[in-house]
């Protein structure tokens, strides 16, 4: 078949309606998705616009719809946060399959520098916002108007803000990994935290005092340490726990970092792991968790469901399909087994 553009032509919905044998408005219903077609019909109408190479004008398509089916994206800390990709890589595939770009941006945490993105981004006419953290925290209501859709991604509204929002089940990942733990038989069970003031911080240190409690275990003030949320700050506070005349059998971290730093502080003392320590983190952070010898049992967050959940919830909002807002919607997290767990040694 000779397509419209072998003899330097566009082809045109007519093209793809001609070559398929439907009406144009019926080409135009099949790649929309606007109505529906019979799915033989659908899957002829791709094929042969596949073949002549047809492209949807999104500027005049836009114009009719009103939308740009750009969406944008701005987080706190994209650079310096490994696992930023896999938030982004989630929103964006998400969109892909609506055929919606993603456009994103970084304020690296500083609220005017926010602002400014967020009227760069409505200056571009997009059509929606993801705001993203890059750990569980609180966001207020930026100064756009209640015509903008908005979706929080890992992150929850100020007061006064009903907003869609997405974030980790901070109480069911903690719950995890005390259950790690209290499974193999440890009772004497430490948790290092972060001084990071955040709803992180505060949900996972209730979750692992409420999940030892349920099993039994008491969580005494000597057996919660707080330090930076790093591998330097995982060594001091992991050594002021296993320097105590009755160190914990079993330590779970704030995140993968501080896991690494506590692992540290255990070698240089000549204790290993896991034989008479064993050590729980919380994030799955490549290369961290993996690369440990030995390896890091840990957490995983779910950072690519945020990503999509957070793009087709907005998406949804756009079109006016999503439900009234119901607030934060919590995704779990899930174990992932690697070798620093095994039972207490016998004292």
């Amino acid at each position: 078949m000779q397509t419209p553009g072998s003899s330097g032509g566009r082809a045109r919905v007519s093209d793809v309606a001609a070559a398929a044998g439907v009406s144009p408005t019926t080409v135009s219903h099949a790649l929309s998705g606007a109505r529906a077609v019979n799915a033989q019909t659908r899957e002829r109408i791709l094929a042969v616009a596949r073949e002549l190479g047809y492209m949807p004008d999104r500027v005049a398509s836009g114009l009719r719809r009103r939308r740009t089916g750009v969406v944008g994206l701005i987080g706190d800390d994209l650079a310096a946060t490994p696992f930023a990709g896999r938030i982004i890589e989630g929103a964006r595939r998400a969109g892909l399959e609506r055929d919606v770009l993603l456009m994103v941006g970084e304020s690296g945490g500083d609220a005017e520098a926010e602002r400014d993105l967020i009227a760069r981004f409505l200056a571009q006419r997009v059509d929606g916002l993801l705001i993203a953290r890059m750990y569980h925290q609180r966001v207020d209501r930026p100064p756009v108007g209640d015509d903008v859709p908005i979706v929080l991604v890992d992150a929850a509204p100020g007061p006064g803000w009903e907003v869609d929002a997405v974030v980790p089940d901070e109480t069911q990942i903690a719950t995890l990994a005390c259950e790690r733990l209290t499974r193999e038989g440890h009772r004497d069970i430490a948790y290092v935290g972060t001084t990071d003031a955040s709803r992180a911080a505060r949900g996972r240190l209730i979750g692992v005092r409420s999940a030892l409690g349920d099993a039994g275990v008491t969580l005494g003030d000597d057996r919660v340490e707080f330090c930076t949320s790093d591998a330097s700050g995982g060594r001091e506070a992991g050594g002021r726990l296993l320097d105590r005349s009755a160190p914990p059998t079993g330590i779970i971290c704030f995140n993968d970092q501080i896991a690494m730093g506590v692992m540290q502080a255990a070698a240089r003392r000549g204790i290993p792991v896991p034989e008479r320590l064993s050590v729980v983190g919380i994030d799955d952070l490549h290369p961290v968790a993996d690369a440990l010898d030995p390896g890091l049992t840990t957490v995983a967050l779910p950072h690519d469901e945020l990503g999509r959940w957070g793009m087709t919830r907005l998406l949804d909002r756009i079109e006016g399909t999503a439900p009234p807002s119901t607030g934060l919607h919590l995704l779990r997290g899930a174990l992932v087994e690697r070798g620093s767990v095994a039972p207490p040694a016998a004292h």
